[in-house]
């Protein structure tokens, strides 16, 4: 089977990590950069993504994400140590699908290299927050931004190798 559907078929998120475990930086370079690479409308290129490394800073975005978060988990973020959060500027019509499709490509990027990883939802409620905007201020981030979707990357505690069945009657041919 060829590897890039292998890693389609096999991905899985991940809701444990070891919060000690690093993410080596070449590995998230890698990631990001899967990222970069996603197709866009017209070739606009528009999606940023802010790449979260520092424990301070994670855990003050996880925070914010939790205060949005029905559920009120503790950390939403599963103790992954590193987040990937994709931004698109709010003037652009595809900037959910553009960013997306960062979302995508990092998540298959990541397993492709043995890092576990999940979509965490909630980053547009951070990033429309005033906290939210300053952190993405003190990142050097100006203008107004949609946050679609936060990548939480970091070594799993447990391995989900469970590929359920795909649901019948989901594909319709003319």
């Amino acid at each position: 089977m060829n590897e890039v559907i292998r890693n389609i078929i096999t991905r899985r998120s991940c809701k444990k990590y070891d919060p000690d475990i690093p993410v080596p930086q070449e590995l998230v370079d890698q990631i990001i950069e899967a990222g970069l690479y996603a197709a866009s409308a017209m070739g606009t290129q528009c999606p940023k993504i802010l790449a979260v490394t520092d424990k301070t800073v994670r855990d003050r975005i996880s925070a914010l994400n939790s205060r949005y978060d029905a559920q009120k988990r503790p950390d939403p973020f599963y103790g992954a140590p590193v987040v990937l959060v994709v931004l698109v500027e709010k003037s652009y019509g595809t900037r959910v699908y553009d960013g997306s499709l960062v979302m995508g490509n990092m998540m298959l990027a990541a397993h492709s290299l043995g890092v576990g990883n999940c979509w965490i939802h909630r980053a547009r409620e951070v990033f429309d927050d005033e906290e939210g905007k300053a952190i993405l201020r003190a990142a050097g981030m100006e203008g107004e931004y949609e946050g679609i979707a936060n990548l939480v990357l970091g070594y799993p505690k447990v391995i989900n190798t469970n590929i359920p069945a795909r649901r019948e009657g989901r594909v319709f041919r003319v």
